[in-house]
This record gives C-alpha cells, structure tokens and sequence, in this order.
C-alpha cells in the first residue's frame, strides 16, 4: 500500500510540474509577443506561407502542437478568415508593396484555393506583386499561384499537374476475414449514397462511379479554365500535358510551355522581389508573416451594427462540439445567442461539413428556423456542406457555394455491426442474456438484427429519408419528387448544384457577407465571429490541448496518409441514423 501511495503522488507531482512548467513558457510567450511589437515599414512585402492544412478560422488549438515543435516552422497556420482579412487589409496599407507566396503543396481543398484565388485577384489589381515560388510546386499550390503576377520554380524542382482522383477505402474482405457483419439500412432508392459501400463493396458500385465521375470532371474543368484563362495556355495543352505527366518531371517544359515565369533560386527570388518594391539590394526585406501582419494590420472600427458570422465546421454530432466538430449543443448555443444579441443585424453560418448525425443536424435546423424568423440568415458553403451539412443549410434565405463545393448529398443511413461470429468463433467468447423484454437487447454486437428489427429500423430511415426532402422541397420551392430524383445520396459540385436548384449564387464568403448587409440595409457594421472560441490558457486548464497535438503529431508523420486513419475515425463515432458524405478527393 505504501508503494500505491508513493507512485500515486510521484504521478500527481510529475503532472502537476508539467502543468506549471506549460504555463511559464505560455505566459513567456504571452509576455514576449506583447513587448515585440510588429512593425510595419514602407515597402513591407507579406509572406505566405501556406503549406498546410488551412482551418476556417485562426484558433489557438495548434499552440501545443507549436510547442512541442510539430508545426512547419516557416507556415504560421493561421486560419483562412485571418488569410483573406491580411491580403484585403493589404491592398490598400501603403507600407505593403506586394506578396511573396512561398509553395510546395496545399493540403487544403480546391474551393478554399479559389476563395485565395479571389482575393489574391483583387489585390493585384492595386498594382501591388504578387510573386510565387516553389522549388516544387503541387497541382493546388500551382492553381493558387496563377492567381498572381510572376510565378519560379526552381530549375531541378517539378510542377506536379496530372489531373483529380476520388480515393476511397474499402474494409469489405477486412469485415469477412474477422467474420464481422455490418448491418447497413438505406433510405429507399439511396443509391448514390456511397458512405456505407465500403462496408458490402470491395470496389465503387456503378452509381457511385457515376456521380464521382461527374464530380471530378467539374472540379477538373474549373481548375483548367483558371489556369487557361491566367497563363493563356489552351485547356487541350493542359490536359495533354497531364496526361504525359510531362510537367513533373522536367521543369524546363513548365518554362518552355508557358506555366512559370522562370527557373531560378531562392537567392535569385530575393533579388527580385527587392527589385519588385524598389529596396536597395543591399538591403534587408522586412518581411511579414500572416499571423505576424495579422497583429499589427489597420483593423477597422468596431460599429455598432454586427453581422454574426458563425463557423459551422467539421463532422455533425450530438453535444458539444469546437473548432474541427460540430457539437449540436455548441452550435445551437451560437445560433441562439446571434439570435438574442440585438446588435446583430444579420447572420451568415459559413458550414463546412460533410455531414453526420440526422437528429443532430435537425436540433441545428430548427435554431436556423428560429433566427431566420427575426433577421436575414445567409449560408456561406465552403470546401463541403453535404448531407447534414446541406441539412442545417436549408433554412437559409440565401444560399452561397463555391464552384467546388461539395454538397447535396440527400440520403440518409444507418448502421448496426453484427460481431457475433467473430466473437464466437475466432476470439473464443459468448454471450448469454436475460431480458425483460422481447427487444431489450437492440442494438447489441453480439446478435444480428431480427427480421423485426430490421423492419422498424428500414422505416425509420426511410421516415428520415422523406423528412429529407421534403425539408428541402419546401426551403427551395421544389416538388419533393424532384428532389429525390436529384438526391438518393448523390454529391454535387457547387457548380452543378446552381443549376438544380439547391444553391441560389456562386461565392465565397465574402459574397455571402456583402448580401447579409444589403438584406439588413446596413452601409456600416463589424462582424462578429461564433462560436467562441477557447484562448490557450482556457484549453490548458480544461485539459483540451491533448486532442490538438496528437492530432498534429499524426499529420506531421504520416502526411496526406492521415485522411485515412481521419476516416476510419469519424465512420467509428457513428451513432443513430446519418446523413454523411464520406470520400477523399486526391489533388
């Protein structure tokens, strides 16, 4: 007993010291930022970095990841609200002569690029550079960089352009070597809901390869009219050269075919930005980070009138959610209190969900429901709003999306796992109960589904399924069969669901931001972003640093090899029915 007690308090000691010894370094780094004050001096150029996996918004969830040292030294991780505020504040901050974009590859979706795109346009239209470099440069890091005015590469480096891929993991023959059955119920005619294919298929079913086909043709043809349209390179040249997969391995076909600007170093690249604002080469450039111009831009003055922006992001669930989860608790919370604050005038959810929870996802609709009842409520659809995403949408008086947003999605499912064999047979275990009533053990892994079961739970998901749409019937003005015809599971790019019926207009969130205004008749406002979030000292207290930076540790070892392990992870949350939208699009 005396030794429990000795190894129990040398533990409590170990973490208590580790706590405190977390807090030093975080109030140094809290007291260091505060006196460094960022300076911003003529002829600044902003750097970005942007090689990373781009949040919707800045959060502190990455400062333990930050350090233990996990993240990119050289990419700040700022989130996309901060990205787009800098390069806006930018343009017109007379002490900014241009931006340096730094790339190798994007882990960030193809409408979040666009939405860069947009801005990075806007400001190049200051007169202001826009240079990028890559020593190689991937497909999305590239169609991010004809965004802008000058584009190098350096001479044995590689423009990765060979076109889009769907990938999707399948765990059927998996399931059959562990004797593990996986009772799956669709909506009736759900068949392009592909979420639980992986579960009976060991390949796409027809449907599946339809839609995925459609999709990807989409998302290929925006991407190569974009870079036509900047480097005035026919669409028939890319496609012909990323069939040869002629660009990656030979950076002077990229030069001689009209892709970059030049083939050059980094040194070579300092030169020339010095030359681009006008500093002695002599000199040093005073470059600035995003998180640290982020700090020190011109921030406009807070107004009375807000519109409430309200991040809506990550994988619907039950209770409480944060910056990567939607919890319905959470976000309902936020809702409510947008609702309630009488200085908001308007309100835009800006969702990024492929979906989840049913019931959690209607919990969400029904406070949209109630906020659109008392002032203009807009939807701003970022990388994916699918699904339950395209669910907590519906109510929305206005609907914004991307080109290549994901969403539709109408279907629903579910699923019960039968490891009865596997139990039995290959661990050696059984099971015996005692019940007080026929049905008392639903829903156990240890029997399979009874006929009767099966029955109650076929019509419940098809129950939900016609909730569905009618639900987005009624909020588009569609005939309910209409919908189904254009929804049974099926994904669309933001780009073909304009013409469908289930988005009003093509736009980022900006665009969304802009019509909330003109609805509340207001020239004169701030926004307002929830749902709050947590600062460091908040989640070290609350102990919710842990998630952050294992989560960072996964990314950093494994790479882009981490979508599938993220997928594996949120199809083992699933819980009740689910309107989910579950596959990886490959740059």
């Amino acid at each position: 007993m005396k030794q429990f007690f000795k190894f129990m308090f040398a533990s409590c000691l170990g973490s208590a010291l580790m706590l405190i010894v977390l807090m030093i370094v975080l109030i140094c780094m809290v007291g260091s930022g505060s006196s460094n004050k960022i300076s911003v001096k003529p002829k600044s150029v902003l750097y970005m970095n942007l090689n990373y996996e781009i949040p919707e918004r800045t959060t502190d969830g990455d400062f333990t990841a930050a350090l233990m040292g996990l993240q990119n030294s050289n990419a700040d991780n700022s989130g996309l609200n901060d990205i787009i505020a800098n390069i806006e504040a930018a343009k017109d901050d007379d002490n900014i002569a241009g931006i340096f974009l730094e790339l190798s590859s994007t882990n960030t979706s193809t409408a979040n690029i666009e939405e860069l795109r947009h801005h990075i346009a806007n400001f190049k239209e200051s007169g202001k550079f826009v240079l990028t470099y890559g020593e190689s440069l991937s497909q999305g890091a590239y169609y991010l960089a004809t965004a802008g005015n000058e584009i190098y590469l350096n001479p044995d480096g590689m423009l990765d352009i060979h076109g889009m891929a769907s990938q999707i993991m399948f765990y059927k023959r998996l399931l059959d070597k562990l004797d593990i059955e996986i009772q799956i119920i669709r909506g009736p005619n759900n068949r392009f809901k592909s979420a639980v294919e992986p579960y009976f298929l060991d390949k796409m079913s027809d449907a599946n390869r339809e839609q995925m086909t459609k999709l990807l043709n989409t998302m290929w043809n925006k991407i190569v009219d974009d870079i036509s349209a900047s480097r005035g390179i026919s669409p028939v040249k890319i496609n012909q050269l990323a069939d040869e997969l002629a660009l990656t391995f030979d950076a002077k076909i990229a030069l001689e075919e009209g892709f970059v600007d030049g083939l050059a170093y980094r040194d070579e690249i300092i030169a020339r930005i010095k030359d681009l604002a006008g500093i002695d080469k002599a000199k040093k450039i005073n470059v600035l980070t995003n998180s640290q111009y982020a700090s020190a831009r011109p921030e406009p003055k807070a107004k009375a009138d807000k519109i409430a922006v309200i991040y809506a992001n990550g994988q619907i669930q039950d209770g409480e959610g944060d910056d990567s989860t939607i919890g319905s608790t959470t976000l309902s919370k936020a809702i409510r209190e947008a609702r309630e604050n009488k200085k908001v005038k308007a309100i835009v959810m800006r969702v990024n969900s492929p979906g989840g929870s049913a019931l959690a996802s209607e919990v969400i609709r029904r406070e949209v429901e109630l906020a659109k009842a008392e002032k203009p409520f807009i939807i701003s659809m970022g990388s994916y709003a699918a699904s339950g995403g395209y669910w907590i949408s519906t109510e929305g008086d206005y609907i914004f999306a991307d080109p290549t947003t994901l969403t539709g999605s109408i279907g629903v499912f579910g699923t019960i796992p039968n490891a009865k064999k596997f139990l039995n047979e290959t661990v050696g275990l059984t099971f015996d109960v005692v019940k007080t009533n026929k049905n008392a053990d639903f829903g156990s892994l240890t029997e399979p589904l009874t006929d009767y079961q099966k029955e109650l739970m076929q019509k419940y998901v098809g129950n939900t399924y016609n909730d569905f749409t009618a639900l987005v019937a009624r909020t588009r003005g569609l005939r309910q069969s209409y919908v189904d015809s254009i929804g049974q599971g099926r994904v669309w790019a933001g780009a073909d669901a304009i013409e469908i019926g289930l988005v009003d207009e093509l736009g980022g969130l900006d665009k969304a931001i802009a019509y909330a205004a003109e609805k509340a008749n207001l020239t004169d406002y701030s926004l307002k972003d929830y749902p709050k979030q947590k600062d460091m000292m908040e989640m070290l207290l609350s102990g919710s640093v842990q998630e952050p930076y294992t989560k960072a540790l996964l990314k950093k070892k494994l790479g882009k090899n981490y979508t599938y392990i993220e997928t594996v992870e949120n199809m083992s949350k699933l819980d009740g029915v689910q309107a989910l939208m579950p596959f990886l699009i490959v740059e």
